[in-house]
This record gives structure tokens, C-alpha cells and sequence, in this order.
């Protein structure tokens, strides 16, 4: 089943348990995704709504860092119980272990030897981890072992 698909039979589920907060996300979800859809005016894969998710996810944990400065505790409960819906339609996340094995593979691939090989070697990694490893775990990892 697709994403899109499991979306849609959670949403259908939301209204007939009339569960409000899980119900407004999955819709702002699939809003996200059409509005995708229309800009690259052609039906989303997996791996681009992946995408989409990523950077909702980056997105409401701005809100709860910045709703945190703020001192607005409501805010940073609602935003995380959002984040929660929104990680459940996300690959499971990579182990450190096994993003360490990415990062060292790639490195040799890349045949990096310095930070300013750290490009080519992201250039590589991401793809293989898009939705499984948030960027900056993975920049800080390639970073950390490059300066090695």
C-alpha cells in the first residue's frame, strides 16, 4: 500500500473515530502533497512524498524549537503531537550504527579525504537515506569523520 493510499484510509478512519487533532494533520498532510503534485504537475512516487514529509517534519520541529524560546508550552504539545502523526508515515529511522556504515561506505566511494570533500560525499549518501536519517545527523556524521 502507498503512503497516499494509507493516508487516505487513516483520514476515512480519523472522521469515523472523530478524532480531531489526527485528522486535521492527515488533511494538511495531503495538502502538502497535492500542492507537490500541482507545482510538479504530475502524481507523486513514494520517495518524493517521503520528501514532502521530511520537510514537514524539519518544519514542525522549527515550531517547537521556536515555540519553546517563546515559552508557549500549548504550541509545543500541539506541534509535537503533529510530528507524531507525521513520523508514522516515514520509513523507520536508520540505526546509528548502520548510518555510520552508510557514511564510511560513501566516504570510500567518494574517495573523500578531506571536509571539502564532504559534498560528493553527501551527493551519495542522501539518496540512500532520504526520510530514514534526518540531513543534519548525517552532515554532522560525514562532517565528524571527515575531520578525522
Amino acid at each position: 500500500m502507498s503512503i497516499q493510499e494509507r493516508l487516505s484510509t487513516d483520514l476515512k478512519t480519523a472522521m469515523r473515530e472523530k478524532n480531531e487533532p489526527r485528522r486535521s494533520t492527515i488533511r494538511f498532510i495531503r495538502a502538502a502533497i497535492q500542492n507537490e503534485e500541482k507545482e510538479k504537475r504530475r502524481p507523486l512516487e513514494d520517495e518524493n512524498v517521503i520528501i514532502v514529509l521530511s520537510r514537514m517534519v524539519r518544519q514542525h520541529q522549527e515550531s517547537i524549537t521556536g515555540f519553546g524560546m517563546a515559552n508557549r508550552l500549548d504550541l509545543v504539545k500541539k506541534e509535537e503531537s503533529e510530528l507524531a502523526i507525521v513520523r508514522e508515515y516515514l520509513p523507520e529511522q536508520i540505526s546509528d550504527e548502520e548510518l555510520d556504515s552508510l557514511v564510511r561506505n560513501a566516504i570510500c566511494e567518494a574517495d573523500a579525504k578531506q571536509q571539502a570533500d564532504m559534498g560528493k560525499v553527501m551527493k551519495i549518501l542522501m539518496p540512500k537515506v532520504q526520510g530514514k536519517a534526518d540531513g543534519s545527523r548525517v552532515s554532522s556524521l560525514v562532517k565528524d569523520l571527515l575531520t578525522k
